[in-house]
């Protein structure tokens, strides 16, 4: 039998090291390839939203919206489906610092570009929530809760609104803008006319202040209409 041969420690052998540092380099390459992608993505997306809202701007009358909402700086307000962001972020500027918006979604992705969006802009009186609205935990004594685009999604929308009663200080209000049912409505999407949404208000235990059956049109020229509610 031969003499036999010494153990080589491969952390002191110089090709094993060598190969360990081309993957090491070969990983943090493939990770800021894949950190660079999603940047890029993340900004391409947010440009997108910037154009998408500015033409919403142009039809979804915001201003009148909010105005509806009758708030001041100082007060509270909460979005229910807010995706995004579009209307939180400018409840968020109207409200201002002394005041607090809450943002509820069942998308995180939605979400995660809303926290994004309000930390680039410094809104520090933005609370996002992710979860469904029915059982989320709210703050008390809102001033104003907005439901936009999202009342014909609401199955059971009885439970909703007794959790957004409960919320509400008395006199705040809930403001529901929404697409009525036309002809040409997505036939998988349930379309609630105006005076639907007016019977399941009353039964929450709201008092309808205000009614506009065609509170604007959509590009595709559908009409939406607008609710305003108080609770009593």
């Amino acid at each position: 039998m031969g003499a036999p041969q010494p153990r080589v420690d491969p952390q002191r052998d110089p090709q094993w090291r060598y190969l360990v540092r081309i993957a090491v380099l070969l990983g943090l390459a493939a990770a800021g390839v894949l950190f660079l992608s999603i940047g890029v993505r993340t900004v391409n997306t947010l440009r997108r939203l910037e154009v998408v809202e500015a033409e919403r701007d142009l039809w979804q009358r915001p201003q009148d919206v909010l105005r509806s909402m009758e708030l001041r700086p100082g007060q509270t307000a909460l979005d229910v489906g807010c995706g995004a962001g579009y209307f939180a972020l400018k409840l968020s500027a109207l409200v201002g610092d002394q005041g607090r918006v809450t943002a509820v979604d069942v998308r995180p992705l939605s979400l995660a570009f809303l926290r994004l969006r309000a930390a680039l802009a410094g809104r520090h009186n933005l609370v996002v929530i992710h979860g469904d609205a029915t059982d989320a935990p709210l703050p008390s004594d809102l001033d104003a809760v907005l439901i936009a685009n999202t009342f014909h999604e609401l199955r059971e929308p009885g439970p909703l609104l007794a959790h957004l009663r409960r919320a509400l200080r008395r006199g705040g209000r809930l403001v529901v803008i929404d697409p009525g049912r036309t002809a040409a409505s997505d036939r998988r999407e349930r379309h609630l006319v105006a005076s639907e949404a007016v019977h399941q208000l009353e039964a929450a235990g709201f008092a309808v202040v205000s009614r506009e059956d065609r509170f604007l049109a959509d590009p595709d020229g559908d009409a939406w209409w607008l609710l305003v509610a108080r609770r009593p």
